[in-house]
């Protein structure tokens, strides 16, 4: 999902010996029920998961939300949630059938019915909405109910099926109050999650309580939760270093995060191993400049990775060479083979043998913060590098309106990151450089969609591994974007909550119920 959205090994760094730490015990069920307040910079760009497709929307929906399965702390293999029981029922993986729990209601007390589930996935691909989750529903044909049962038949097989479903793409809502072909509006959510909204100022507050109607995977909710936005990161610092704050996740300036330390006594820190990233993407539909893969390969020979990590993030991010980011199977370096180095000259041959007139004007549009102009300004300064490109940068205050922007190719280039939906090298694939894909750029390459569709067959995902650095290498040749970092994922706390190390699993869910008062 687009970040502001792989379940992989929670590192926690804090109290790392002699056992777990007092701190890290889960909430106690003692009476203490003042909401924790928790800050993020990231946006939540609808309430309405049918069109929004991004980590602070996908954060907020965890708790609010349900889906026929969802997974459970530390795993990667997807449990039913508001299903009983889900799985497929034939052997070529095309077939997919769940079966729902009893007596499922939503917040304002309506039932919640497989017809509900059908409702909401097939809405999904109705509204189609550019900034939406649809990209990962491509391979349902069709949906089928039979009293309790939910058939969902694939176009293709799709061993990824359970965890593209188990994510805020499949979130069940009510057929009586969401409108069948277009957006929800207002500032009020109907779900059948372990929370509900009491109250939603956008942009400024969230304020959740526990659903006691709730019925799922999760055994038990935690208490009340206030979640605050912030514009800045500097903002969300201040708000923290001033006590305003009981936990943040996402994004504390670099330099913040460059010395947060392991053994400090004020605050508990918790690390998850890097799997966010961000690319640089291009606007390749046919009337734009970027449409010439050789200016795209000359653009891939300007950008200096190392140099934007050190001058912007200050080694709080690792450069990134290919679109699935270390640690995650399938991983190559399929960039830093075919561009190792900034090559200016080389830059300038390709350009021509497009046949360009340099300097070639572009627009790099991006979501402005304070870390973000630096980072394009970085960018600008790197493709300028030789005069093949003259860079005009539009950065966007509002997230929503930046969206906006380059889903209408209104940019020829932007800067976006990217946090898994599932534990899967599928979701760096599809949802980035497939046909229809959630950047809105326009590219579509039959080889890599051929090779996506091969990805899909293998129940055993370890036979998929040089399939996926097939996809890199052609990514790496067509350049439909280019790989700039990836970072590690970071949950302060203050020293009296507990269960921030389950907040945040480097995907787009927040456990919120996870958290609670020591």
């Amino acid at each position: 999902m687009r970040s502001i959205r792989l379940r992989i090994l929670v590192v926690c760094v804090v109290l790392a010996i002699a056992g777990v730490g007092a701190w890290q015990l889960l909430p106690d069920s003692g009476v203490k029920k003042t909401p924790i307040r928790l800050g993020t910079t990231d946006v939540v760009s609808s309430l309405d998961p049918a069109v929004a497709y991004d980590a602070g929307s996908w954060a907020l929906y965890s708790g609010l939300y349900q889906s026929l399965m969802t997974f459970n702390r530390g795993s990667s293999v997807p449990v039913p949630d508001a299903a009983k029981t889900c799985g497929f029922t034939d052997t070529g993986l095309r077939t997919f059938t769940c079966e729902m729990r009893d007596d499922l209601h939503f917040s304002n007390g309506h039932e919640l019915t497989a017809e509900d589930v059908k409702f909401s996935l097939d809405r999904v691909l109705d509204i189609k909405n550019g900034s939406g989750p649809s990209p990962l529903l491509t391979t349902i044909k069709t949906i089928d109910v039979s009293g309790d049962k939910v058939i969902i038949h694939l176009k293709t097989r799709d061993a990824t099926f359970a965890s593209k479903i188990a994510t805020g793409a499949g979130a069940i809502v009510d057929h009586t109050e969401y409108p069948a072909k277009k957006a929800r509006t207002g500032d009020t959510v109907v779900g059948s999650g372990p929370y509900v909204l009491k109250e939603y100022k956008k942009g400024v507050t969230a304020k959740l309580e526990p659903n006691p109607q709730y019925k799922g995977a999760i055994a038990k909710t935690g208490v009340p939760i206030e979640i605050h936005y912030f514009k800045q990161p500097d903002q969300l610092n201040a708000a923290w270093k001033s006590g305003r704050l009981d936990a943040t996740h996402r994004e504390l300036p670099p330099e913040v995060l460059s010395q947060l330390s392991p053994g400090a006594t004020e605050e508990h820190v918790n690390e998850v191993a890097g799997n966010e990233i961000r690319n640089l993407v291009f606007n390749v539909h046919p009337s734009a400049p970027m449409a010439k893969v050789g200016l795209r390969r000359a653009a891939a020979n300007l950008i200096d990775r190392p140099r934007l990590a050190a001058d912007v993030y200050e080694g709080t991010v690792e450069p990134l060479y290919s679109t699935i980011p270390q640690g995650v199977t399938g991983h190559s370096t399929a960039f830093f083979d075919a561009y190792p180095k900034v090559d200016v000259a080389k830059a300038k041959s390709l350009a021509a043998d497009a046949g360009a007139t340099t300097p070639v004007s572009i627009t790099l549009g991006y979501s402005r913060t304070s870390v973000t102009d630096k980072e394009a300004a970085v960018l600008k300064k790197q493709l300028e590098n030789g005069g093949v490109f003259k860079v005009t940068l539009a950065g966007a205050s509002d997230w929503t309106k930046f969206q906006d922007n380059y889903t209408k190719g209104k940019y020829d280039a932007y800067a976006l990151g990217w946090i898994a939906d599932f534990p899967d090298a599928d979701n760096y694939a599809q949802p980035l450089v497939g046909t229809d894909n959630s950047y809105s750029n326009g590219f579509s390459d039959s080889r890599i969609n051929g090779l996506i569709s091969q990805t899909q067959q293998f129940s055993d995902r370890g036979r998929t591994t040089q399939l996926f650095r097939q996809i890199q290498d052609q990514v790496a040749d067509e350049v439909p974007l280019i790989p700039l970092w990836q970072r590690t994922d970071y949950v302060v706390t203050s020293k009296d909550i507990s269960g921030g190390q389950y907040l945040s699993d480097g995907t787009g869910v927040w456990r919120i119920w996870e958290l609670g008062w020591l």
